[in-house]
Formats: structure tokens, sequence, C-alpha cells
């Protein structure tokens, strides 16, 4: 796989990728909360592009995989600034962004901040909102008091380690929503969601498709899939879905 190579950000951050010259539009991989870009689909579709002479890009956020920081540091903010400056240092012309759970609000909020640049979107069980939907409207009384008397929670996880929900992540999230405002996707745009995920409901891609605006949007259901997306079919799947929406952007 080799050695990542590292971007130093104006934020004082500095951030792990691998970068791999083709054609464009750049195929940007936007990995989940407290993932890094050793997972599954970052590395399937860095070989699939390798394959096809296409441009492609794999990065960690500040505080994830081999990136400095510390995860508990970080929120949604942050790491909105690195895919930010990530794409502007290391990408040129037209990008397609493939966000994974916590990436797929990170495509969203790169695609609301760039849409000039942005040609296509994929995403995959994608989870916009999630720290105010998700955490904070599950916590119970004593979790929120804790929150604001400790500075952060811990919640168990069906993947990994518990994660350690902090006070700044959630006041943060606030002010990265994209459900509460109109969301105007003016390119091509594919949601694929996995009927078996227990991370992120069926409910939530469907609010999803519902509240976002484009001329050509689509939601793809697949039985049984789970939050991971990450068994051969449903690699596949992505592939197709990043190849569908390059040839609709032309």
């Amino acid at each position: 796989m080799g050695e990542p190579s590292f971007l130093s950000t104006k934020q004082g951050r500095k951030l792990a990728y691998h970068r791999t010259e083709g054609r464009g539009p750049w195929v940007v991989f936007l990995g989940g909360l407290k993932s890094d870009m050793q997972g599954t689909k970052a590395v399937f579709l860095e070989e699939w592009a390798k394959k096809q002479g296409r441009a492609f890009l794999r990065f960690d956020y500040s505080g994830h995989g081999e990136s400095s920081g510390e995860f508990t540091e970080g929120c949604i903010g942050d790491w909105a600034e690195d895919t930010a400056e990530a794409v502007a240092a290391l990408t040129d012309g037209p990008i397609l962004p493939v966000g994974s759970s916590m990436g797929g609000w990170q495509a969203l909020l790169l695609a609301r901040a760039m849409p000039e640049r942005v040609a296509g979107l994929v995403t995959i069980a994608a989870a916009p909102d999630f720290t105010e939907d998700g955490y904070w409207a599950g916590f119970s009384d004593a979790q929120k008091q804790t929150l604001e008397e400790v500075g952060h929670v811990e919640l168990p996880s069906d993947y990994m380690e518990p994660y350690v929900i902090t006070k700044r992540m959630i006041e943060d999230g606030r002010d990265q929503l994209v459900l509460r405002s109109p969301l105007a996707l003016p390119f091509p745009v594919r949601f694929l969601q996995g009927t078996a995920d227990t991370a992120v409901s069926v409910e939530t891609a469907v609010r999803l498709l519902e509240h976002a605006t484009g001329p050509d949007m689509q939601l793809r259901l697949v039985k049984d899939a789970d939050h991971r997306f990450s068994d051969g079919p449903c690699l596949g799947l992505i592939a197709k879905a990043i190849d569908e929406v390059e040839q609709a952007s032309l």
C-alpha cells in the first residue's frame, strides 16, 4: 500500500493521504466517524480507480488514522475544514465525492461549500445531522447532564470501542446541519443504503432524498446490506454508481 504523504493545513493539522493521478473527475473518498483510509471501501476504490486510470484521493481526517490530533479533540466542522483543504490542495478540476456514513454528511457539506467543483455525488449510508438527530435526540436526561458537567459521554458501538462524544461535537454539529435548510445538489446523485443497517436507518435515507433538491437524484436500497456495505456485491454497486454519476454529468 505504501507510506502515506502528509498535507499541512492552515489550521496546523497534518493530514495523511494517498493520491493517484489519472483522468478526472477526481474521485474523493470520505470515510466515516472513527474510520480511516485503510478501510475496505477506500482501498477497493483506489484499486478500482488505478485499473481504470482514474484520479483518486483518500485521506484521514484529523484525529483519525495516521493524521495528527486526537479524535476527542475534533468535530464535524473540523473535519469539514480538513476535507475542503485536502480537495483544494490535492485535486484540480471537477470532483466526485464518495461519502460513507459521516463521510456522507461531509460530502454534502463539501457540495454546499463548493458546488462549482462537484461533477456528481455518491453516498453510502449517509448520516447527515446525526449529532443532533441521533446522539442528542437519543440522550437521556442523565446523559445530557453528564455532557454538560463532564464534557463528554461514552456510547457503545456495534463496530469498535465506545465512541466518546464531546460537548463540542454536539454544539459544533448544530452549525453544520444540512437537513434544516435548503440543500441544492445540482448534479447527478446516487444515495446507497442497506436495509439491515443498524447505524443509519432507511428513514434517514428517505428523509435526505425528500429534503434535497436536484435534477438527477436516486436512492438505491439494498436488501440485507448492513452499515459496512463492504461485501463484493456492495462494492460493485458503489463502483457502478460512480460510473453512472460520471456518465450522467457529461
